[in-house]
């Protein structure tokens, strides 16, 4: 039976959660979010979009493209009660589903296709009870795997339905922009199209003398990628291969700064174990407990894979950033990094610059081990 995956992304989840529950905002330009002088776009509805606001913007910018949106503060509580329902109706068609946040997900419905019909009746009943219970929209991309269906299910939002069939793959990728590539980035975007490479199918047909510069040893993956091609398995998050750090604070933190620093520890910590096991992490993540113990996670996927403390970190902060922008003054008891889609390490590229990181990194690891973990530590852990 030929592989079926979905990717199901909710339609400006936070944004259409409050327009269906005030009819008042409904067609309305809204912004989910904080209006304090640093507060930052949580959502953004379609509506406002189209002046060219979008999530994880700085409030002020937000408001000087579109003046006259209206701005509503985060219902937490509200949002995780919807996705609940949502992660529900997966549930309903397979066991296979890896959440990647409370509006967004995988499903392997490939042995469901037997009892539920093939894989595009599993999605338009996924939509249609997703609306009957929820009010709201979401989008649908069926494919032969994890990174089409992904892709696909981005380009006809919202509310679309965009089915991929395995010998159709290139077909649909290749005229689309390169910065499309889950993962890729926009400073890696933007070297990629300076280099004459804007679509899949230039990336996929690019020679070894043009990619090298660009991606180093990765050059044969990322032309992978560029051909729809990707093997990773959907995995339930109870059964996810992971690594980890966290730490429970003796006192609950509410302070920013001395969060991040803390976070900044964690993701050092994290990715010196995945150096000590010669692995190398293709998803990064956050996990957070308020004083209250719920508990939320926040993952990004990350191309190519890194086993680097600053890139790490790097993603680990800006997750831990957006949510404290909807969550502010909340006090954290623990918090964690949480490295996930582990591959080995002999794949990493050897680019100039991460190679010299990468000596970096081994010589932070051997003066550790011979001399304890304290005895070298970034300037951004330190009080």
């Amino acid at each position: 039976m030929t592989r079926a995956v979905l990717h199901v992304d909710m339609d400006a989840f936070y944004a259409s959660v409050e327009q269906h529950d005030d009819p008042a905002l409904a067609g309305k330009p809204l912004i989910v979010g904080w209006d304090g002088g640093r507060g930052v776009v949580a959502a953004a509805s379609y509506e406002v979009r189209r002046y060219g606001v979008h999530s994880a913007m700085p409030m002020r910018t937000a408001l000087q493209l579109c003046p006259h949106a209206l701005c509503v503060r985060p219902r937490m509580a509200r949002y995780q009660e919807v996705s609940a329902v949502v992660f529900g109706v997966f549930r309903e068609v397979t066991p296979l589903v890896q959440g990647l946040s409370l509006d967004e997900a995988f499903l392997d419905v490939t042995a469901s296709q037997e009892l539920l019909g093939g894989a595009v009746e599993i999605a338009r009943r996924i939509k249609r009870r997703i609306g009957e219970l929820t009010g709201l929209t979401a989008s649908v991309g069926v494919a032969p795997n994890k990174l089409v269906a992904k892709i696909a299910s981005e380009l006809h939002k919202p509310d679309g339905l965009t089915v991929v069939e395995p010998a159709r793959v290139r077909e649909l990728l290749d005229p689309l922009s390169v910065r499309r590539l889950p993962g890729l980035g926009r400073k890696t975007g933007a070297r990629v199209e300076a280099a004459g490479i804007r679509t899949f199918g230039e990336l996929r047909s690019a020679p070894d003398a043009v990619l090298w510069p660009l991606f180093g040893r990765y050059s044969p993956w990322m032309r992978e990628r560029a051909s729809g091609i990707d093997d990773r398995a959907v995995l339930p998050e109870v059964e996810e291969k992971s690594l980890s750090a966290e730490d429970t604070f003796e006192h609950d933190i509410a302070d920013a700064r001395t969060l991040q620093r803390q976070l900044a520890r964690l993701a050092d910590l994290a990715a010196g174990r995945l150096r000590g096991r010669q692995l190398m992490a293709g998803c990064i993540g956050v996990k957070i407990r308020r004083d209250d113990f719920s508990t939320f996670t926040r993952q990004r996927a990350v191309a190519p894979p890194t086993c680097e403390s600053r890139a790490v970190g790097a993603v680990a902060a800006e997750l831990l950033a957006r949510w404290l922008a909807t969550n502010p003054g909340a006090k954290l008891r623990l918090l964690g990094v949480v490295l996930t889609e582990l591959t080995p390490a002999a794949q990493l590229g050897l680019f100039e610059e991460a190679a010299a990181r990468g000596r970096l990194e081994a010589t932070l690891d051997e003066v550790r081990a011979r001399f304890g973990g304290r005895a070298l530590r970034r300037g951004n852990t330190i009080e």
